[in-house]
């Protein structure tokens, strides 16, 4: 179908957003449906984050959120439930507002039982957006969590966050039997990996929420000592699924159409 005045627009704000397959995998949804909708990836900066997501959403439009806005974005928008947000990763306009959910911890959720982890005690690396998401799903799978950051006092805060949402304190990461990367570690060819390989038991499922071409260099370390490990392109299809649900109630996500999209860009 060829844009018009009437097309919808969605986007992904964020900075950066040139390595996102969020455009691959919503247009391939948006044509097989033949709904009159584009998706595209829009790089901006925080002071402008506010005003784009109000324009597209008062357009019919709306999209995604990505580092380093997902936090602002969640003091801009509004619920349907009232709720608080912590973080916002969707959005979209409804009779004159602004709505938004966080849709990452369901794509963390499919992705783990794709990967068929345990859902008792996940070992968290990072404190970011990404991480607050996976604690999100945590407490929704009654797993409890620790976690490995640089910052003492950012762990500290994390355990914190994990308490008022419920979720119990694992007694330490070699008592994990999930280990999830919630860092950008793996995106650039020269990141060092985020963990040790050796540093993870043998026994333990590993999903690294980074996705890229070929998979990142962490999961093939994993697999190469035998781990089952996974990258982040179940999580971004789960999440994504999630979004398009939001955007058009009452419409199933083509979730094998959006899959096909995302292994034809990755390999």
């Amino acid at each position: 179908m060829r844009p018009g005045a009437g097309t919808r627009v969605f986007a992904l704000l964020g900075n950066p957003v040139a390595h996102s397959l969020s455009p691959a995998m919503h247009n391939a949804a948006f044509l097989a449906l033949g709904l009159d909708a584009v998706y595209v990836a829009l790089r901006c900066e925080r002071d402008e984050l506010p005003e784009l997501l109000r324009v597209l959403a008062r357009d019919g439009g709306g999209g995604n959120i990505t580092l380093p806005h997902k936090a602002i974005a969640a003091r801009t928008v509004e619920t349907l439930d009232g709720s608080p947000l912590p973080i916002c990763n969707t959005f979209w306009g409804r009779d004159g507002r602004v709505f938004g959910a966080e849709t990452d911890s369901t794509g963390v959720l499919l992705a783990l039982e794709r990967l068929e982890a345990p859902r008792d005690r996940w070992l968290v690396i990072g404190t970011g957006g990404s991480a607050q998401a996976v604690l999100r799903a945590a407490a929704r799978a009654g797993a409890a969590v620790a976690v490995r950051s640089r910052s003492p006092d950012r762990a500290r805060a994390f355990i914190d966050s994990a308490r008022i949402l419920g979720v119990a304190a694992a007694d330490g990461a070699a008592a994990c039997s999930v280990v999830i990367n919630c860092t950008p570690l793996g995106l650039g060819d020269r990141d060092p990996l985020p963990l040790a390989p050796e540093l993870v038991v043998s026994e333990a499922v590993a999903l690294d929420l980074v996705y890229r071409a070929g998979e990142t260099a962490w999961v093939k370390a994993l697999r190469e000592r035998g781990i089952r490990s996974a990258d982040g392109r179940d999580v971004l299809l789960g999440q994504g699924a999630a979004a398009f649900e939001c955007w058009f109630p009452g419409v199933p996500a083509p979730l094998e159409v959006m899959g096909a999209a995302l292994r034809a860009e990755l390999g």
